[in-house]
């Protein structure tokens, strides 16, 4: 019986110059779009600005949570709700982006009175923007069904703002 051991034909050769290759292909890549400067993709709030879209409807939306477990959608301006979504009601999608922004101003010690910007954009597109982080959600993104939920928060549209080239028309519920 041998003692010795060998760890000689661990790899193959060649599997260890195709991930050299691709280490340096990966540093070369980006070293050319440094040097080259080449801008990163814009978001679409600065493609927005860059194209002057107007908003077309705009709401700003403070969300409470009642004791019973449902969640109380406030229009800051008026002080009255915008909505109410009962415990137990099929609206995770609503809940879901709430929970992860709420997440994120108690991680930065911010409270619940900051209000939400919804805003539906001229070019169809719809977005929420936390006034207290900045951070910009785009809810188009994530499907006609899951955008009609927010989209009901707003009110009704003009005319001349409900068809747009390329997407269905918003119809948009008045709560």
């Amino acid at each position: 019986m041998s003692s010795t051991h060998s760890h000689s034909d661990m790899l193959p050769r060649g599997t260890l110059v195709i991930a050299g290759a691709l280490v340096a292909f990966a540093f070369t890549s980006t070293a050319i779009v440094r040097v080259a400067g080449i801008p990163a993709a814009a978001s679409p709030a600065a493609m927005r600005i860059e194209a002057k879209i107007a908003p077309v409807a705009s709401r700003d939306l403070r969300f409470l949570d009642r004791a019973d477990g449902a969640v109380v959608i406030e229009d800051v301006h008026s002080g009255q709700p915008a909505s109410v979504i009962p415990a137990g009601q099929k609206t995770g999608f609503i809940r879901g982006v709430m929970r992860g922004l709420a997440r994120e101003r108690r991680s930065r010690g911010i409270g619940f009175q900051p209000p939400f910007n919804l805003t539906l954009w001229r070019d169809g597109e719809l977005s929420l923007t936390d006034s207290a982080t900045g951070r910009q959600i785009e809810l188009t993104a994530f499907g006609s069904t899951n955008r009609a939920a927010f989209a009901a928060l707003l009110p009704a549209p003009t005319a001349s703002a409900q068809t747009v080239p390329g997407r269905a028309p918003l119809t948009v519920p008045v709560t």
